[in-house]
């Protein structure tokens, strides 16, 4: 019996794109976080266009969309602000956010 290393049909070098699941993720963060940002990413060579939303608290999501366009207007609808990720970069928030959740693992581990 042959084994299934790839989900839904992927293939090697395909770039998955956004789905249904993804817009709605991105929707329940938006709807029951506060303060939240939005931070749109180029598409690169593993990756389709995608957004990350960044809460007040720093906890983040990224999700892939269907374009730029997408999610600027995804955003919109929200009420949610958004950036191109290129050109203003990352709040100090999400690192620090990223930080407190590392340190806290390795309390646990400890």
């Amino acid at each position: 019996m042959a084994r299934r290393w790839f989900k839904r049909g992927d293939r090697p070098g395909t770039v998955r794109t956004a789905v249904d699941a993804d817009t709605r993720h991105l929707q329940e963060f938006a709807e029951s976080r506060t303060g939240v940002e939005g931070f749109v990413e180029p598409r690169t060579a593993v990756t389709q266009i995608t957004l990350m939303l960044v809460a007040k608290d720093g906890e983040w999501t990224r999700r892939r969309v269907p374009s730029v366009q997408w999610a600027h207007e995804f955003a919109n609808k929200h009420g949610i602000p958004s950036y191109d990720a290129a050109v203003v970069g990352y709040p100090q928030r999400m690192r620090d956010y990223n930080k407190r959740v590392k340190d806290g693992r390795k309390a646990t581990e400890a």
